[in-house]
């Protein structure tokens, strides 16, 4: 069997965050500058990147820095930039909140389609390199989000080396037969872990949820029992891996970056629509982007 674009795409993603490295190296006109205000905004796959660069950004002493999905951007609080994150260029709540922006912060667009936002924002960012064939996004999110952080000072040299491990290695089918998986972060990550669980629901149908470690204590465990599992993006907290497991439930904790972590994730959310008979290119009512009619 062929394989899918969405298996080639998700192999692609060291060549490509290793040319994203290397384009932050430039230092591309329109990446936020120490001390500015910033809101990164997208939509779905997107917003979650976006998440996580602001909570590294922030913690990186860089600047306030907050995410939001495109159409909950307030529109009373005051920043320097707005940076938006969309594949397609054509997203409408993205280029709403770009066009209710533009007379009062500096506008940056990070997208797989420069053309479709030609006028829209101050500043775009091509990353048509790592533009996608798959309705599934996943090697152009995480360029995004490897070039973000390596603008940050991140070097992603053993990242990379990480990302290339996984891919080298069978795709794991221990959990294809998982009833549930519970995805988890913490800072950074908390973004990782929501695209992580977007990813299974996405491509496989699958029952997936998404929370900040801690806060998983706080009712979600509920649900943890045998033939389900629970996935931590970085360290767990203390006790957390005890407390899972006596649940009877898989709890899945990596070394890797998270970022190269995330790797396995869509490699076995494609494996997991395979299983399921499923097309993981062609996600039942999903389209590439989401174009809504104007009055």
């Amino acid at each position: 069997m062929a394989e899918s674009f969405a298996q080639l795409e998700i192999a692609s993603q060291p060549e490509c965050w290793r040319r994203a490295a290397r384009m932050a190296a430039t230092a591309p006109g329109g990446l936020p500058r120490s001390g500015e205000r910033v809101a990164v905004i997208g939509c779905g796959t997107s917003w979650f990147m976006a998440q996580s660069y602001a909570a590294l950004r922030e913690g990186s002493g860089a600047g306030v820095t907050d995410a939001f999905t495109a159409s909950e951007l307030p529109r009373t609080r005051d920043y320097d930039r707005v940076v938006a994150i969309t594949r397609s260029g054509r997203t409408t709540e993205v280029l709403r909140a770009l066009d209710e922006v533009r007379d009062r912060a500096a506008t940056t667009v990070l997208t797989g389609v420069p053309e479709a936002v030609a006028g829209r924002a101050g500043h775009v960012v091509d990353l048509s390199f790592c533009d996608e064939r798959s309705v599934v996004q996943t090697r152009f999110a995480t360029t995004a989000l490897a070039l973000l952080r390596a603008h940050l000072g991140a070097d992603l040299t053993e990242v990379v080396e990480q990302a290339e491990a996984v891919l080298a290695e069978p795709a794991d089918a221990a959990l294809l037969a998982t009833e549930q998986i519970s995805f988890l972060g913490s800072g950074w990550t908390v973004g990782i872990a929501h695209e992580a669980a977007l990813k299974v629901r996405e491509a496989a149908n699958g029952w997936t949820e998404s929370y900040p470690a801690l806060e998983y204590r706080h009712g979600p465990i509920s649900i943890a029992q045998p033939g389900r599992a629970t996935w931590m993006f970085g360290g767990p907290p203390d006790g957390l891996a005890e407390e899972v497991r006596a649940t009877g439930a898989t709890f899945v904790d990596h070394a890797a970056d998270p970022m190269a972590d995330l790797v396995a994730v869509q490699r076995f959310a494609v494996a997991l629509a395979v299983h399921r008979g499923l097309d993981p290119d062609r996600p039942r009512h999903l389209n590439r982007s989401v174009v809504l009619e104007t009055a």
